[in-house]
């Protein structure tokens, strides 16, 4: 890879935070879409979905963000062995305080303690990287924006538990619809789940992100979580919930599973929940670590 000038990167990942930031993916604009179609005309339920669809196209036309949450700054890197991690990480500092001064990110990091904002998201853990190495001769970048509401209602189950079961995938059901239950609509829904089975309390949340990053309209490699995930889905969406809690048939448009191995004496089912405005976003840089194309 060539040396990185942190400026010429820096205006790469500045793109991809207002993309991330103002468009909503066509993948979960589809699937809003048609869980809009499949709601009954002057419901409450339909009400919230159209004004989401406006709210869509509202930002997308304006390059404003699409809620005014704008959440955690979570970079996912892929790069080729002997990439210099530390002036990517000059860079992605620069980037996020300029979308800081544009207003593509609001003032959103706190210090834990005190409550003083940083006034530009820097501070310990914010933003938050994420740097693997690979055998390809490319960077791939992925951000998540993801909100405050949505995390508040993220979970954590350890089974065996006699409100759901025992450690296996009935257990796990139960656990995750029960995650959907406790939402009751908070989050911002309709949400996604992304979950993992097994790991330990930190590599489960971790995880459970990871699976976020993959397409709406996908599917597990592994058919047991495949059947899962659709099986998760369509009990949610019989819950009545609905959008924002409104009632309606669309309560979830996407869950999406992985696994970890665990130590015997544990079984952690843990879930990240994603509101409706599912900001992810990412990128291929080339030789000059300019955008070549975009991964949603």
């Amino acid at each position: 890879m060539p040396t990185i000038a942190p400026s010429a990167l820096a205006t790469s990942l500045l793109e991809l935070i207002r993309r991330t930031s103002t468009v909503l993916p066509q993948d979960v604009v589809r699937a809003l879409e048609r869980s809009r179609a499949s709601e009954v005309p002057g419901t409450n339920a339909a009400y919230a979905l159209d004004v989401i669809s406006c709210n869509i196209d509202l930002a997308k036309q304006s390059s404003q963000p699409l809620c005014q949450d704008t959440g955690s700054v979570l970079f996912y890197v892929h790069a080729p062995v002997g990439f210099d991690q530390l002036a990517f990480e000059e860079a992605m500092i620069q980037a996020v305080k300029e979308a800081t001064r544009l207003g593509y990110l609001r003032q959103n990091s706190v210090d834990a303690v005190t409550g003083r904002n940083s006034g530009d998201n820097i501070g310990p853990g914010s933003p938050d990287l994420h740097l693997d190495q690979w055998h390809r001769d490319y960077v791939e970048v992925r951000l998540m924006l993801k909100g405050g509401g949505c995390e508040n209602v993220g979970a954590q189950y350890t089974l065996p538990d006699p409100r759901f079961g025992g450690r296996d995938l009935a257990g796990v059901e139960n656990a995750l619809l029960d995650c959907v239950l406790q939402a009751q609509g908070q989050g911002c829904g309709p949400g996604i789940l992304g979950v993992c089975i097994g790991g330990d309390r930190a590599s489960g949340y971790a995880e459970s992100k990871l699976q976020l990053l993959r397409m709406l309209d996908d599917q597990s490699s592994d058919p047991v979580l495949g059947e899962l995930e659709e099986r998760i889905v369509a009990k949610a969406n019989q819950s009545g919930i609905g959008p924002m809690g409104f009632g309606g048939k669309t309560t979830l448009v996407g869950c999406k599973i992985g696994k970890r191995n665990r130590v015997p004496a544990s079984f952690f089912v843990t879930i990240s929940y994603m509101c409706w405005a599912f900001r992810r976003q990412g990128v291929v840089l080339d030789r000059e670590l300019a955008i070549s194309s975009w991964l949603y």
